[in-house]
């Protein structure tokens, strides 16, 4: 009956002090409007990109040896597989050679499939309009086993190419659409699209969405340089066998110096979800400033509560009410302006979360999950945390009034 009495002066007190209370609740609001946001933001982003780089999250990526440093091939894809670019040698080589090449196919045929690629930046021409590109030349036999039609057939000629769906948007180019590869001054092929491909998204081996996919005949039929493939790619059967294939080959590759440098694509996606994880959450901390607003304002209300009600704290200690009772007084006070405060927020977060995440990310497919979810009970958990050690001070300072003085107070 006692903790009932309390209780019901703690909601007496915030009723008549509904202004006040409401603004210092407010704050608290904000607050974990702001970490709850900011936190299912970062989770959708975390969670959209581990998606778009799962498919190929064991990619191996061999490049030519450039002395410490490579050159990065941003690219799309799907599948676990590796990659490998040309040897760094001191003629500055910068292609896998045929021999290098089939070097490859004898180490790692045991543990999956190997392709070679051709690629190159060049200009395009599709009627009127212009621009650049990435053309890759392919094996034929190799191509329906890595990627997926949106539309229209895979290449049976030379003059036959596939499209990425961004580069087909941007240029307006359907089946049988014909583009001119190469500078006008110089020459030009002419193509027709025979397929456009399913978007891949973000990968390690070929930025197909924006690029034109043809043969290999096709490819040095234009540039040269046959036997001279940008990188080879390989497909493993299990990707349990990375760490396996980079050790078989490096020790014999690089045997007799550095050839080759090999960078595991799964631990690229760790250290971009690390740092995704990091840029979470030091948005989160910042966005945990308007908390310690809050609490300020909370400590602040509590304050003058315990100074306006020094009498009413007088009565109640001479007629027999414990210290402890008169802290559960203030900190019950303390609570409620929390749990309506982090109730509010908790609701409306979930509304401006949907828009940020909307926002930011682009997608809000991943919003109802329990990973983004988590951050609504967490923020309410650091918002009514906040508020009620906010008025622990105030509470302990009450509870230790003296009786006679207090009711002395005007």
């Amino acid at each position: 009956m006692a903790k009932d009495i309390i209780l019901r002066l703690s909601i007496r007190s915030v009723r008549l002090h509904l202004l006040r209370s409401i603004l210092a609740a407010l704050g608290i609001v904000i607050g974990v409007v702001a970490i709850a946001s900011m936190g299912m933001m970062g989770a959708n982003m975390t969670l959209s990109v581990t998606d778009q780089l799962s498919d190929m999250a064991n990619i191996l990526v061999v490049r030519e040896y450039t002395g410490g440093g490579m050159r990065m091939i941003t690219t799309g894809g799907g599948g676990a597989q590796a990659i490998f670019s040309g040897s760094g040698s001191s003629d500055d080589q910068d292609w896998v050679t045929d021999k290098q090449f089939k070097d490859i196919q004898r180490i790692a045929a045991q543990y999956g499939t190997i392709y070679a690629v051709y690629s190159q930046s060049d200009r395009i021409e599709v009627g009127s309009l212009g621009g650049r590109t990435t053309i890759y030349g392919l094996d034929t036999a190799v191509i329906p086993e890595i990627f997926t039609l949106q539309e229209g057939a895979f290449p049976k000629s030379t003059n036959q190419v596939m499209v990425g769906p961004m580069l087909a948007e941007r240029f307006g180019l359907t089946l049988g659409t014909r583009i001119d590869i190469g500078n006008p001054d110089e020459g030009t092929t002419t193509v027709r699209v025979s397929g456009i491909l399913e978007e891949r998204g973000m990968s390690m081996d070929m930025n197909t969405d924006s690029a034109i996919i043809g043969s290999q005949k096709l490819y040095t039929g234009i540039y040269g340089g046959e036997g001279e493939y940008t990188q080879v790619n390989i497909v493993l059967d299990d990707i349990d066998n990375a760490d396996q294939a980079i050790t078989d080959l490096k020790d014999e590759l690089n045997k007799k110096g550095d050839v080759i440098t090999v960078q595991d694509s799964s631990r690229m996606m760790e250290s971009i979800t690390s740092t995704l994880s990091t840029l979470t959450g030091f948005v989160m901390s910042i966005a945990g400033i308007s908390l310690l607003v809050a609490a300020v304002s909370i400590f602040n209300v509590m304050m003058m509560s315990v100074t306006e009600r020094i009498r009413e704290i007088g009565i109640l200690r001479s007629i027999g009410t414990q210290k402890g009772e008169v802290r559960r007084m203030f900190l019950y006070e303390a609570g409620i302006l929390g749990l309506v405060g982090a109730g509010i927020g908790a609701a409306a977060s979930l509304t401006l979360g949907y828009l940020v995440v909307l926002a930011m990310v682009g997608t809000t497919s991943y919003f109802f999950t329990p990973q983004s979810l988590i951050y609504v009970p967490f923020a309410m958990a650091v918002g009514i945390g906040i508020c009620v050690a906010s008025g622990v001070y105030p509470a302990w300072k009450a509870s230790n009034l003296d009786p006679i003085e207090a009711l002395r107070a005007e």
